[in-house]
């Protein structure tokens, strides 16, 4: 029996608990730092399977690292499970139907995303002490994806210092090994003070702060045209300044995320943006501060981890879906638009056909128009070589955020997804045990890709995890 066929094995026997922890996330989606019962449950299982556990990590009270091994190379497993707000749906329902109105609702998948690295790290685990081979390897579960930046702070903190390669996953439509891209961002909240007075009686005496927003939005849309076309910037206004019209809004709070391509651009567009913000604190003759909430880096490719996965991917084949899956997959489909499914197609380079699950895997480097996100892996990626998978748990066209992704959280299709990709990211760490070359050249890689540029968190050094960002 080869490697893989054995850690594979390893997985189908021990995924039915991880499966169970998946469902029971789903069921109490929680938001980002906010992640109290669901990281209770990761430890649960840690503590179950015989890992050391430490709590607390980066001083973040839902983040978490299980170690297991002695000695040899440092693999690490990367697991989220905070959800989404106004995501709540029913599961295994292709109708809009919430548990609770305007609840939250695991609309990302990250409920498998966790419980899918934990069986992975589980399994290698299993496999080390079997065949007695020196090595560690750790799981990390990390809040807060959702805008939290949490591995940012973890890596900020040290918390990667000595790990040698980082293998994660996301849920997704296609079977592939993930491009290495995605936006570098900022949060930035821009709060404004002006004067209270009588909007009626003495609006001259007053300086709206409300005022200083619309005219900050104003500007930064006029930015648009002349940034770079990759570049994104979206605002969210946390305080309007209270429920009467009669007042002058003496005070007032947005929340802008900035996402550049690369993080040397991003740094040169919060520039501007700052820049806008003070323009409209001249004109409203208010006062503006503003205050970094997180950030997170784009994301490095890592070629020889790459090539490994995906050759791992490829010796497993697809997910083994069945007919009763893909029906479901199709009444998901049919609240779709055609929009939604062709543009699925176009980002992964495959042309499109009448399957609503995938079957096949994704060619490495292929023809792709990706729509690119943000998200903290990216940070892990500049201190330790990393390699992402996306399997399929889905059906393909399903947006991300959306009631329908929260609606497939617990099908019978889904735990395929979860266990299958564990197999995949199982059997990368396998082959990186067992390859005393593909450490070494991942890490060469990575050291290629900052020679000219070291890594510099995004986050300033004063500034704190946002324990309270939920509830802003």
């Amino acid at each position: 029996m080869s490697n893989s066929e054995a850690i594979w094995r390893l997985v189908d026997a021990k995924k039915a608990p991880f499966e169970a922890l998946s469902d029971r996330i789903w069921g109490m989606p929680e938001l980002q730092y906010a992640e109290h019962r669901s990281v209770a449950e990761h430890i649960r299982e840690l503590e179950r399977e015989g890992f050391r556990v430490t709590r607390d990590v980066a001083d973040i009270p839902t983040a978490v690292i299980g170690e297991a091994g002695e000695g040899g190379p440092v693999i690490a497993f990367l697991g989220e499970y905070d959800a989404l707000p106004g995501l709540s749906q029913e599961a295994g329902v292709a109708e809009p139907r919430p548990v609770e109105p305007n609840g939250n609702g695991h609309g990302c998948g990250h409920n498998l995303l966790g419980s899918a690295a934990l069986l992975a790290a589980s399994a290698i685990k299993d496999w080390l002490a079997a065949n007695k081979i020196l090595g560690r390897v750790r799981y990390y579960g990390c809040p807060a994806e959702e805008g939290g930046a949490a591995k940012a702070f973890m890596v900020r903190a040290g918390a990667f210092a000595d790990v040698d390669i980082a293998i994660t996953w996301h849920p997704a439509a296609f079977c592939e090994v993930a491009e290495a891209a995605g936006l570098a961002n900022t949060r930035i909240d821009f709060e404004f003070k002006g004067r209270a007075a009588h909007a009626a009686a003495a609006p001259h005496l007053g300086r709206s702060a409300l005022d200083a927003v619309e005219l900050m939005s104003v500007g930064v849309n006029y930015m648009r045209e002349h940034m770079p076309s990759d570049a994104r910037i979206h605002s969210a206004i946390i305080n309007a300044g209270g429920i009467a019209p009669n007042v002058v809004q003496a005070n007032a709070k947005v929340r802008y995320l900035i996402r550049s391509r690369e993080l040397r651009d991003l740094v040169k567009l919060i520039e501007r943006v700052k820049k806008v913000a003070q323009g409209a604190a001249l004109m409203t003759e208010t006062s503006v501060d503003a205050k970094v909430i997180s950030g997170v880096s784009n994301l490095l490719p890592n070629t020889p981890l790459e090539e490994a996965m995906h050759e791992c991917y490829a010796r497993l084949g697809p997910v083994p879906f069945d007919d009763m899956d893909r029906a479901f997959a199709r009444k998901i489909q049919s609240t779709l638009t055609d929009d939604d499914i062709n543009a699925a197609f176009r980002r992964v380079g495959v042309k499109r056909n009448d399957r609503a699950l995938c079957d096949e895997i994704v060619p490495l480097r292929s023809r792709r128009a990706p729509e690119i996100g943000s998200t903290d892996v990216g940070d892990v990626s500049w201190v330790v070589p990393t390699v992402q998978a996306h399997c399929s748990t889905y059906a393909i066209g399903t947006p991300g955020h959306s009631w329908q992704l929260t609606a497939q959280g617990k099908t019978p299709a889904a735990k395929k997804g979860m266990a299958h990709v564990a197999k995949v990211m199982a059997a990368t760490a396998v082959e990186a045990f067992t390859d005393e070359t593909l450490i070494l050249r991942a890490k060469a890689d990575l050291v290629a890709r900052t020679a000219e540029e070291p890594y510099e968190c995004p986050i300033p050094p004063d500034t704190k995890p946002p324990l309270d960002m939920a509830a802003a």
